[in-house]
């Protein structure tokens, strides 16, 4: 395994930017002014970190299968700690699995089906430096992006939810590509 040798967590900071674009898309929007998507991806890595002894992965795709698994239960966690709801397995399996596929949807974007290990490694690297450029956007750009690539969204409808114009949207979407596209090529 690449970002695991032996047992080293600090390892694990090499998804902290994956995870924090995972709870970005996930956590309900109108929690996201009182939960932090960074700390729930702190608490998600300390838990790991206590964890990583009992780890059985043998690929950063089963490394990051794992994190997501936790990150999920965290999520679920701090959304129903919000709303004061008593433990929502169904809600808790339905989240992981939104993650699951958000995770796949950027996979996806970045390029189709490849089968080798190399091509499935280059995948991996290349989604987890997807996240870091993610990051590195303007709020607002970051947020129309997720809104429309991972989330589906319509120009209406991410401009209803930004209060923003279709044509400021589409502004933001096309600045923040321009600007992902540039960092991933650096």
């Amino acid at each position: 395994m690449d970002h695991l040798p032996g047992t080293e967590s600090q390892s694990l900071e090499h998804y902290r930017d994956y995870l924090r674009w995972l709870a970005r898309t996930q956590l309900d929007s109108s929690l996201r002014s009182k939960v932090d998507p960074s700390d729930v991806v702190q608490e998600t890595l300390l838990q790991a970190h206590r964890a990583l002894h009992r780890l059985r992965a043998q690929t950063d795709s089963q490394v990051a299968a794992w994190l997501r698994q936790i990150l999920a239960r965290n999520l679920a966690h701090a959304q129903r700690d919000l709303r004061r709801a008593k433990r929502d397995v169904a809600r808790e399996q339905s989240l992981e699995a939104a993650l699951d596929a958000s995770s796949a949807r950027i996979e996806g974007w970045l390029a189709a089906e490849q089968s080798s290990p190399s091509e499935r490694a280059w995948r991996n690297e290349h989604v987890l430096q997807l996240a870091a450029a993610l990051e590195q956007l303007p709020e607002a750009q970051r947020e129309a992006i997720m809104l429309q690539l991972w989330q589906g969204r319509s120009l209406a409808e991410i401009g209803q939810q930004m209060g923003r114009s279709t044509v400021a949207v589409a502004g933001l979407i096309k600045r923040g590509l321009k600007q992902l596209r540039q960092s991933l090529l650096e």
